[in-house]
């Protein structure tokens, strides 16, 4: 029998409606990070109008796929391996690199460590400081890698902490990594969020350096999380041949590969979502600034970091409170080095975004009022 203690993920919706009766069509969940304009129209139609693919196999080398992606993220279509969903290519890259001791940027995603325990190696984190506003110091992060490691896993922008690396550090970092022989696994899941995402994005280093793979996919920005499409982009030209090598064929299906021909060349949809996400991220800055109790850090993706400061009031208890109106945020206590003073949200639609607001307001106004 599930508790209201449980911790649960953005997918978890029917686990939800177990544990609180809440129909899970009722519940807005601001813990998956997902784009809130949904699926394009474009590609519904599409869709719809090709689903005579799934009768035969997609092409094995996914060719016009990799193009598709080649020219939306301004690299080589030969650079790019295509995978099921990133969480495939998070396991074949790990698999492949075989690390002993891999450092990671934290707190962050849980499934980096988990691959890495699953595969025979060990974790070590780069804490990330609450002092700093959890915003990573290349210099101090450079002093603590050595020739012991050999990952370093970078989530960019950083999940939950909505902080990201700008590309210059990222080069300092990447050299200092080709020194001590560190290869480097870039997260950039969330990118397509930052406004100045051409100064974070590290896909023009890969035309530079080999010890670099980024991976993405199309879960978040395209809220296509169903489709499990990722992909990695890579100069490094071996490692290309070893994961082809490796990874079973057809991992991506007929119609992940027409939608993904469609979705990066999707233009009205792309703007909408940008102009959606960056208006309603300054407006929840303001707002969350004008609740006493609490502390937001500055968001660069599509979702905030929060801290409580009121004593008396926890993680779970902001859970517990919007959960009950339908309202899913993500308690961050299970992340390393966050505890029960931290949650996280996405950014929805205006009228869901006030929603949740108000709920937080009502929150803290109250336990504000009290004795």
């Amino acid at each position: 029998m599930l508790t209201p203690a449980d911790h649960f993920h953005g997918s978890d919706l029917e686990t939800i409606e177990y544990a609180y009766g809440i129909k899970k069509e009722n519940i807005t969940s601001f813990s998956a990070n997902v784009n809130p304009l949904g699926v394009s129209p474009k590609l519904r139609q599409t869709l719809a109008a090709h689903i005579d693919v799934i009768t035969t196999y997609p092409d094995r080398e996914y060719t016009a796929l990799r193009r598709a992606i080649g020219t939306y993220a301004g690299c080589d279509p030969d650079h790019i391996i295509v995978g099921n969903g990133s969480t495939e290519l998070i396991s074949l890259m790990i698999q492949i690199r075989h690390p002993k001791k891999a450092m990671i940027l934290g707190p962050t995603y849980s499934e980096y460590e988990r691959e890495i325990s699953l595969d025979g190696g060990i974790s070590l984190y780069y804490p990330l400081k609450e002092s700093n506003d959890f915003q990573m110091q290349a210099d101090d992060l450079m002093n603590k890698l050595n020739e012991q490691i050999d990952l370093l896993i970078l989530c960019n922008p950083n999940n939950p902490t909505s902080t990201s690396i700008c590309r210059n550090d990222m080069r300092k970092i990447l050299d200092c990594c080709k020194q001590n022989n560190i290869f480097v696994m870039v997260d950039e899941t969330y990118v397509e969020f930052v406004p100045d995402h051409l100064e974070i994005t590290s896909v023009p280093l890969t035309d530079y350096y080999n010890n670099i793979v980024i991976l993405r996919g199309i879960s978040k920005f395209f809220a296509a999380p169903g489709l499990r499409l990722g992909y990695a982009i890579t100069g490094n030209l071996d490692l290309i041949k070893e994961v082809n090598k490796k990874k079973n064929p057809w991992t991506i299906n007929s119609l992940a590969e027409a939608a993904g021909k469609l979705m990066f060349s999707d233009t009205e949809y792309i703007s909408a979502s940008k102009k959606l996400i960056f208006s309603e991220r300054d407006n929840i800055v303001h707002e969350l600034s004008l609740i006493n109790g609490i502390k937001a850090y500055p968001p660069t993706a599509n979702f905030i970091l929060v801290r409580i400061l009121k004593n008396g009031i926890t993680s779970k208890d902001v859970f517990e409170y919007a959960i009950r109106r339908g309202l899913m945020i993500r308690d961050c206590s299970t992340f390393p080095f966050l505890g029960n003073q931290y949650f996280r949200f996405c950014f929805m639609s205006a009228v869901k975004n006030r929603e949740l607001l108000m709920c937080i307001h009502e929150l803290f106004d109250d336990a504000n009022t009290k004795p």
